[in-house]
Order: C-alpha cells, then sequence, then structure tokens
C-alpha cells in the first residue's frame, strides 16, 4: 500500500491494533485514535512517514509552507551574497577605471623626445616643410613661425615652431619653452615630439621646436571664423555649446595639471584661444610655453619676480595671478 495513512482511521475507537508494517505509506502519521498507542500501532518498514506520537520517533514533518518559507530564506541570502559580490565588483571596477583614467591623463603618449626623432636636423626639418614654404606656414607667432610638414622616415604630419632669434627674447623662449615641457606629461597638452638645435646651410643658429600636428588647427579660427570659408568645399567652423564646454573643462584639466600635480608650478602667462589646439576629436590641446614661469616649491606664487620683465602674455589674456584681469579663454 502506497501513499497516505487514512485520517478516519482514527475515528474507529473500538480498533485494538493496526498493523501497517513494510508498505510504502508517506506523509504526516495520525496522532489520534488508535494511534495514540504505540503498542497496538505497528508502522516499520515505512520509510517515508513522519510526525506521530513521540514514542514513534519519527522525523518531524516539515511543512510546504515551512519548506517554501525556507527555500525563500535560502533563495534571500543567496541574492544577498550575489548582489554583494556584484556591488563590491562594481566598486573595484569604478575606482580601476577612475585610476586608469587618472593615469591615462598623466601620461604622455610618447616621451618629451621620442627615440625615433632625437636626432632631427636642420635638414630633415627642411625637407619635411618644403624649404618652409609660404604654402606650409600655418601661424606667425611673436617669436617665430609654425610650419606644416610631413616627416619622410614615417610620414607622420607635424607642426614645426622655427624661432627668430633676431627677435628680442626668442632664444630665452625657446629655453623656457624647452624647460616647461620636459616637465609636464598629460594629455590635454601639445605634445612635443622632438626639438632641433644647430645650423642652417648658412652657419647661423637654428632652433626649433616639433609638435604633433592639430587637424583642427587653433580655438581662435573656430571662435573667429571667417563666414565665408577660403575654399569653397570647406565647411564653415562653427562651435556648439558642448563643444564648447568639453574645450573649457580640456583647458581646466591642463591647467590643474600645469597648477597643481607638476613637480614644480608652471605659470602659462599666455593662454588663449591661438595657443589652445584641437586634434581630430575636438579635444583641446594647451601649446606655446614660451612665456611659462616655473614657480619653485621655495618660492611663493605672490612673490614670483615679474616687475622686471613687466607684464607676461597677450593684452587682454594676462595670466591669472600676474594681471587683475582674469580673462575667459574662449572668450
Amino acid at each position: 500500500m502506497s501513499g497516505e495513512i487514512p485520517k478516519f482511521l482514527e475515528a474507529f475507537h473500538f480498533l485494538e491494533i493496526l498493523n501497517l508494517s513494510y508498505n510504502n505509506f508517506e506523509g504526516m502519521l495520525p496522532t489520534e485514535g488508535v494511534f495514540k498507542n504505540a503498542s497496538a500501532t505497528f508502522i516499520a518498514g515505512n520509510n517515508k512517514i513522519c510526525g506521530g506520537i513521540p514514542e514513534f520517533r519519527l522525523p518531524k514533518c516539515i511543512s510546504r509552507s515551512s519548506k517554501g518559507k525556507g527555500e525563500a530564506r535560502k533563495l534571500k541570502l543567496l541574492l544577498s551574497i550575489i548582489f554583494g559580490l556584484l556591488g563590491a565588483v562594481l566598486v573595484l571596477v569604478f575606482v580601476y577605471v577612475c585610476w586608469l583614467k587618472k593615469k591615462k591623463a598623466q601620461e604622455p603618449t610618447s616621451s618629451f623626445i621620442a627615440d625615433s626623432w632625437q636626432n632631427l636636423s636642420y635638414r630633415t626639418l627642411l625637407g619635411a616643410t618644403d624649404g618652409f614654404s609660404s604654402t606650409n606656414l600655418i601661424g606667425v607667432g611673436s617669436f617665430g613661425s609654425v610650419y606644416r610638414g610631413m616627416l619622410q622616415e614615417n610620414g607622420t604630419n607635424v607642426a614645426v615652431k622655427v624661432l627668430n632669434l633676431t627677435r628680442h627674447g626668442a632664444l630665452k623662449s625657446f629655453k623656457a619653452e624647452c624647460e616647461a615641457l620636459k616637465r609636464i606629461k598629460h594629455r590635454n597638452l601639445l605634445k612635443v615630439l622632438s626639438v632641433c638645435s644647430g645650423t642652417d646651410y648658412n652657419g647661423n643658429d637654428f632652433k626649433a621646436l616639433v609638435y604633433e600636428f592639430m587637424v583642427n588647427g587653433s580655438l581662435e579660427e573656430w571662435l573667429h571664423s571667417s563666414p565665408i570659408p577660403a575654399d569653397a568645399d570647406e565647411p564653415s567652423k562653427n562651435l556648439s555649446l558642448i563643444q564648447r564646454i568639453k574645450i573649457s573643462i580640456d583647458i581646466a584639466f591642463a591647467l590643474d595639471y600645469l597648477h597643481n600635480q607638476c613637480h614644480s608650478t608652471i605659470v602659462h602667462c599666455d593662454l588663449k584661444p591661438s595657443n589652445v589646439l584641437l586634434d581630430a576629436e575636438m579635444v583641446g590641446h594647451v601649446g606655446d610655453f614660451g612665456l611659462a614661469k616655473i614657480v619653485l616649491e621655495s618660492t611663493s606664487y605672490m612673490n614670483t619676480n615679474i616687475s622686471s620683465i613687466g607684464l607676461r602674455g597677450t593684452v587682454g589674456y594676462a595670466a591669472p595671478g600676474m594681471a587683475p584681469y582674469i580673462p575667459n579663454p574662449l572668450k
């Protein structure tokens, strides 16, 4: 026989002996009637029954609700452990991404002078810029001219800043820029690939800085572009509000690095739209450190000696702390 033991057997008050041994009964053993007498009820061999009076020494019955509660409790515990581990993993991933982003922001994509370009000569730069042709001239500054070029060795587009050493302060500007650039490593600063310090074919001193070429030019060109493009196929240059905000953030990252994260604080002293270059993804890069001021740790910011040089930088764009007017670089 199998199944549950019928409850109606409890109502047989005149039943004196009940032998259910060696069947396949299961479920709860009744506790009334003949079942109250362990010596009159025989249930041996039924391994799936439970409950009954204590004399039978059967295991306690587990109700479906209790079983369900137990399973629900186990499920809750399992879910808590899973979500706890998942939360811990997400926190670790977030911390790792923040660390990686910060590390990436402070690492250059190449060193100050790349190994493959350590020996750039006047002849190399002359060939790269087609003899410093006026057609490759992309900008003229206070101490020199900037030419677009292509290095023949690897086909890399570069911007070559040739110092006009006849101008007063040009050599000092070159040294200041080299001194500043060898100390800084940040993705929002214009990357210098190499320098050239030698003589030209006439025996005159020649000094130049070789930068990574920024395909979208300077911020000045985008803020004050001509309404009619010089090239009919060239689209007009307009910056959306989102692009302006992103470029402002790029500039802020660069200045925060220069002021707070360098070993010695570096003050750019000539931050203006023409000195902010944009790459193919419209990411801002601060360049032109010819007027940069390195503030030593032992020297307070306000005690830097600027009286002997007058106002550093372009009028209207004086560096913060160097003049009472603090400009907006996107103005």
